[in-house]
């Protein structure tokens, strides 16, 4: 039987961006991921290991485009989503990894903080020497599988499991430090408008923030910009803004604010629509998420 048909699977169709684990998930995910083009974020960690094919994607206002071995890290928080530019991408698998900040921070050790390599600011993109991602692969797959092969007995994968995500973050970590590793410039490239967008938003995260402002900060008419900022996007500009407001709220909720202080201070009007949206994007409440984030 060939191994992949013993890898728990992802469909490329699939719009889930939430974990159904407690801590974390892995899967095998096959073609175009036509379930993720649109500007997302999530609150858990997630690595992209690009086992066979090209795959590129937009993360923050970056486009990199990947090859297979290359690997792929997205920060919590981070707005990213698939970018169909590459042909190829149809016959492309990747290997999936989510995992929560609370579980890796449990496997971190007094002198390691294996959440580290998620927060390079250089480069988001990897490619290892042949041993190494070698290494980093077989983990993965591990991981993914449906049972540990040749010990069926129950319990044993998840212990296992646990084994081979220390180790995966360990050396990930170890080789994420390493400069000529990162793919720099060649490998991506770096969109105007979504970065002149995000700083914008930034600055005025307390504000009311209407399309027309970002028009005007842009230099652009409302209409093109609209127009150019959903093809460059995959995302309208009002749910960008939204979006990023969300972003900002669930900080302040980890940071200890209480739901009325994170909504005043991201510029919602009022509950209702902070509700409504937050609900919308995450799935529950701000009160469960705030507890959920608390417990951890």
């Amino acid at each position: 039987m060939n191994i992949s048909d013993k890898l728990k699977k992802l469909d490329a169709t699939d719009e889930r961006q939430y974990l159904i684990n407690e801590n974390y998930e892995v899967y095998e995910k096959q073609g175009a991921p036509t379930g993720a083009t649109n500007l997302h974020s999530h609150n858990f960690y997630e690595v992209i290991y690009v086992l066979s094919g090209e795959y590129s994607a937009m993360i923050a206002d970056r486009i990199y485009r990947a090859k297979k071995g290359d690997f792929l890290l997205i920060n919590r928080g981070v707005m990213h989503k698939y970018e169909d530019i590459i042909p190829l991408a149809d016959a492309s698998t990747r290997i999936i990894l989510w995992i929560t900040p609370g579980y890796l921070a449990e496997m971190s050790g007094q002198h390691m903080d294996l959440s580290a390599c998620f927060r390079k600011k250089e480069s988001c993109a990897y490619h290892f020497p042949v041993y190494y991602e070698e290494m980093l692969q077989n983990y993965l797959l591990k991981l993914a599988m449906t049972e540990v092969v040749g010990f069926p007995k129950e319990g044993v994968k998840e212990v296992a499991d646990r084994g081979y995500l220390t180790l995966f973050f360990v050396y990930l970590n170890l080789l994420c430090d390493r400069q000529e590793y990162r793919h720099l410039g060649e490998n991506y490239q770096s969109d105007p408008l979504i970065q002149g967008v995000s700083d914008y938003i930034d600055g005025h995260i307390s504000e009311k923030i209407l399309v027309e402002d970002l028009a005007k900060a842009m230099h652009m008419s409302k209409y093109h910009f609209l127009r150019t900022f959903k093809e460059v996007s995959g995302e309208t500009a009002h749910g960008y803004i939204i979006n990023k407001k969300l972003m900002k709220a669930c900080e302040l909720l980890k940071e200890g604010a209480s739901v009325t202080e994170s909504y005043e201070k991201v510029g919602f009007a009022d509950y209702t629509s902070f509700l409504r949206n937050f609900r919308r994007v995450y799935g529950i409440s701000p009160g469960k998420y705030n507890q959920y984030y608390r417990g951890q």
